[in-house]
């Protein structure tokens, strides 16, 4: 397991056809049975996704979006009034939603093998928002997303680069599977599929940490306050030299945990 904990490799990107579809049904209705457990479903990551992600986009109507794993597809409500027609690729029959804002959604079951079952170069935008770690064929994925969109199009890719703790055993709060991409693995794979880096920032410095410890002082979670998302930008800059895919010890896990990147084809 050295080799997956170094983030060396990325566990499940090597695993054959039968592994990858064991993780699947293990995961399918992973991050279902995780909310059901809330009474009062909330998306917290509004603002982290403008601030990263939504802000860089043209302001003009999207003609086709695809959302991978986005569930009831609640990060696409502060930009429904662009898009035209959504495609959401979801494993999950209990996390769908009829419509976001005005917009009617489509849902489809995402294939074992990575295979998206759409043509070459439909879509104009496609969001990606840590769903990537759910998934073992990780570069098939990529590679699919890469044919998918459209020259000139857009792909909104937010993810964790730890490794979540050891997958092997339970974690609370956590499904059986996922575990963090390891940055290294973006920077060598999303240049050699294709994609053009238009935008890429670290983020979330020690931020699970202090959600609980302000848990019982603040309204929602630290993450949602303006504030503090201007603070760990710039704080998550300053210790990106110190991320490690495997933290052991205190001192490397000041690091930011996730990263969001802006691409184009």
């Amino acid at each position: 397991m050295e080799k997956y904990f170094s983030g060396e490799v990325l566990h499940g990107d090597d695993f054959t056809l039968d592994e990858i579809r064991q993780w699947y049904d293990d995961e399918k209705e992973g991050y279902a049975g995780l909310v059901s457990g809330y009474k009062d479903y909330h998306y917290g990551y509004h603002r982290v996704n403008q601030l990263f992600g939504f802000k860089y986009l043209p302001e003009k109507k999207f003609k086709r979006v695809l959302g991978i794993g986005s569930a009831f597809g609640h990060e696409f409500k502060p930009i429904s009034s662009q898009i035209e027609s959504l495609y959401i690729l979801e494993p999950s029959d209990n996390l769908v939603s009829d419509t976001i804002g005005q917009v009617k959604v489509t849902y489809k079951k995402p294939n074992v093998d990575g295979k998206i079952d759409f043509p070459d170069n439909y879509f104009d935008l496609i969001v990606c928002f840590d769903t990537l770690h759910h998934i073992p064929n990780v570069k098939n994925v990529l590679r699919e997303m890469y044919r998918c969109l459209e020259p000139g199009g857009h792909l909104l890719l937010k993810e964790p680069v730890n490794s979540m703790g050891d997958w092997r055993e339970t974690r609370q709060g956590l499904t059986k599977w996922e575990r963090g991409i390891p940055y290294e693995y973006f920077r060598k794979n999303i240049p050699e599929i294709g994609f053009k880096v238009v935008k890429k920032n670290h983020f979330f410095t020690m931020t699970s940490f202090l959600v609980r410890k302000t848990e019982k002082l603040l309204a929602k979670p630290i993450y949602e306050y303006p504030f503090y998302l201007f603070i760990d930008k710039y704080l998550s800059k300053i210790f990106s030299w110190n991320i490690k895919y495997h933290p052991v010890n205190k001192w490397q896990r000041i690091s930011p945990t996730e990263i969001f990147y802006i691409l184009s084809k």
